[in-house]
């Protein structure tokens, strides 16, 4: 069974989502050869305060 992490900046709709997580899934499946039934997929959502880019947090990047 495939487990999947996907880590993503909070914002994405959940439509986007969605479109993500089948698009994914249909890949994992033909890749592996395996039905799309058995593929999980976790997303874990990161708020832009927990992200640093080049010792620089991405929401004082915005500012």
């Amino acid at each position: 069974m495939p487990i999947l992490n996907v880590n993503m900046i909070k914002g994405r709709t959940l439509e986007q989502k969605r479109e993500m997580v089948k698009e994914v899934t249909d890949s994992i499946a033909k890749t592996l050869n395996c039905d799309k039934e058995a593929v999980r997929i976790l997303i874990n959502e990161i708020d832009k305060e927990d992200i640093s880019v080049g010792g620089v947090l991405r929401a004082d990047k915005e500012a």
